[in-house]
């Protein structure tokens, strides 16, 4: 895998470098999904099981921020005996191609516990270490809804990689019961993206991180991406079609659409 990664992480920095070429005032980024992890406890065994799990959230952006491998890739490879193939010039490729921001989706934090081990369906934004964090909600899927684990994401990235930030997804995936008349009362999915918003103009007011931009997962119900499934939605627009195929694919506006016109329209004043 990691083989065919250091291909793309060239690549990138190949596309990165030319746009630059062609006109220097361009702003060219990367996106990354972010899943923070804490420790379960102060135990110093779960802190340093977190440091040496956020490496596989960190890998990708080191790269494309600061334009070559980290140390804690180079000694993970050398101690698996992974032998990945550079050709000459790649590392210079790398540091010539770095973004100019980093563009990042938050949905939920995670925790982890040494000594734990667990099977996840969702392998892709947890480890087999992940225990249930007592202090924050969940979703119908089991995802930690934690809005202050944007902001601690937004300081965290900021921290570390000094550059512009851009929330490009952040949202909430629900089971969704259309009414008669064709009404959606989101509220639960308009509480989720109020609360990050605030805190994620915390993170610019009062810590100072170079946020970009946001941008809310997503603004019409499609196929859940880590389940594959149609009745886990996001979209401020309802899609009349479940996870068989059936519906006529009409759709109607959710509490939530009108809800986040007027936070757009106020340019997050009112929210």
């Amino acid at each position: 895998m990691y083989q065919a990664v250091h291909h793309e992480l060239v690549a990138s920095a190949i596309v990165v470098k030319k746009g630059h070429e062609i006109n220097p005032d361009f702003k060219i980024g990367c996106m990354c999904s972010f899943v923070p992890i804490y420790p379960f406890s102060c135990n110093p065994d779960d802190m340093m099981l977190q440091v040496e799990l956020m490496h596989d959230r960190y890998f990708f952006a080191d790269v494309h921020c600061r334009g070559h491998y980290s140390a804690y890739a180079l000694k993970e490879w050398e101690r698996k005996g992974y032998n990945i193939k550079m050709e000459p010039g790649d590392a210079e490729v790398l540091a010539e191609g770095t973004v100019d921001y980093l563009g990042f989706s938050y949905y939920m934090s995670d925790a982890v516990k040494s000594g734990v081990d667990t099977v996840n369906e969702d392998s892709i934004l947890r480890s087999s270490a992940s225990v249930k964090n007592p202090y924050v909600k969940a979703s119908d899927w089991g995802w930690e809804i934690d809005p202050v684990g944007l902001r601690y994401s937004l300081n965290l990235l900021y921290e570390r990689y000094e550059r512009p930030l851009f929330i490009v997804e952040n949202g909430f995936g629900a089971i969704d019961v259309k009414e008669a008349d064709g009404s959606c009362n989101d509220s639960y999915r308009i509480d989720y993206l109020g609360s990050h918003i605030k805190e994620m103009k915390k993170a610019v007011e009062l810590d100072g991180v170079d946020l970009m931009g946001y941008t809310p997962w997503g603004c019409i119900d499609c196929v859940s991406f880590t389940t594959g499934e149609m009745k886990k939605r996001y979209g401020f627009i309802y899609v009349d079609k479940d996870n068989e195929g059936n519906g006529t694919l009409a759709r109607s506006k959710k509490k939530s659409f009108h809800w986040y016109k007027k936070v757009i329209a106020s340019n997050g004043e009112e929210i």
